[in-house]
């Protein structure tokens, strides 16, 4: 199991530059990554997001990558026919006002298209450093995630167990609540038609009625159903939160369905706590892939 929650951090120095990655990870429904990389390797996002896909299924994924040049790239291009040009403004200008005006080489250098700088853009010059660095990121990025996971999957694992401490509870009582409900039937139509004759088939009619209604055994069979596939999907090695949270989301239609047909104290009880269970249950699993 793993957390969406991750970081991961690596740094190369060489002779030519420095490169730096860090990857954090949070939660999100879906796979998002976010780039913050500088210009000259915006040619490698589609390689890095498929290296992260192998990662993560899932998380809001921010990937910050700084590269410092530790040897200057920058080549400067001296345009002579530019040069001549502005020469023979000068000159034309120095005729013209009747003066003895004679350029310095201020003049020149800011003179636009005199002296350009022309920086280099060979992005392939970074691509091994990058993603050797990447890959040692990565590993930290999963070993935390990993971390994570782990002890998120400890705290499952023991909500799972008060949940189903409390299912089998229920179960005990099962039936004990249609014997409830059948004595609370007999007792109404006994004070209600008090000595008088009455048909005791009717009544046992009437009886199996109400316990369709309030019996809970259909959603015991589900719940117990959904509580194997609960502790099934912890114990498998592939993200399983979308399927955990689905799972809990139809627990919780079985345990609320089980609270409104009860008229047993002791039920309520456990309802109140599986429903507590359940809730931890869902606030964790939000945080695993």
């Amino acid at each position: 199991m793993k957390s969406m929650t991750g970081y991961g951090f690596s740094e190369s120095v060489g002779e030519q530059f420095q490169l730096a990655v860090e990857l954090k990870s949070y939660n999100n429904r879906y796979l998002d990554i976010n780039h913050n990389i500088p210009y000259i390797l915006s040619p490698f996002e589609m390689e890095i997001d498929k290296r992260l896909g192998e990662m993560a299924s899932r998380g809001h994924i921010e990937v910050n990558i700084r590269v410092k040049n530790l040897v200057t790239d920058i080549e400067l291009y001296i345009d002579p026919e530019a040069v001549k040009k502005y020469s023979e403004a000068f000159s034309t200008i120095a005729a013209l006002s009747g003066k003895a005006l004679k350029p310095q080489l201020s003049d020149f250098l800011g003179s636009e298209g005199v002296l350009t700088s022309l920086k280099g853009s060979d992005s392939e010059r970074y691509r091994q450093v990058l993603f050797s660095t990447l890959e040692e990121a990565l590993v930290q990025f999963s070993a935390s995630k990993e971390r994570e996971g782990a002890s998120t999957k400890a705290d499952l694992i023991n909500l799972g167990k008060r949940l189903e401490a409390g299912f089998l509870i229920i179960q005990s009582h099962a039936d004990e609540l249609e014997t409830l409900v059948k004595q609370n039937l007999r007792s109404r139509f006994e004070e209600m038609l008090g000595d008088q004759h009455y048909d005791e088939n009717r009544i046992l009619s009437e009886v199996a009625v109400m316990l369709v209604k309030y019996s809970v055994n259909e959603e015991i069979k589900r719940l117990a159903v959904h509580l194997k596939e609960y502790f099934a999907l912890l114990a498998l090695d592939e993200p399983v939160g979308k399927r955990l949270d689905f799972l809990c989301q139809e627990m919780n239609r079985e345990i609320n369905t089980i609270g409104s047909k009860s008229q047993m104290v002791e039920l309520n009880i456990q309802v109140v706590a599986m429903k507590d269970s359940l809730e931890n249950i869902r606030e964790q699993i939000r945080n695993i892939e």
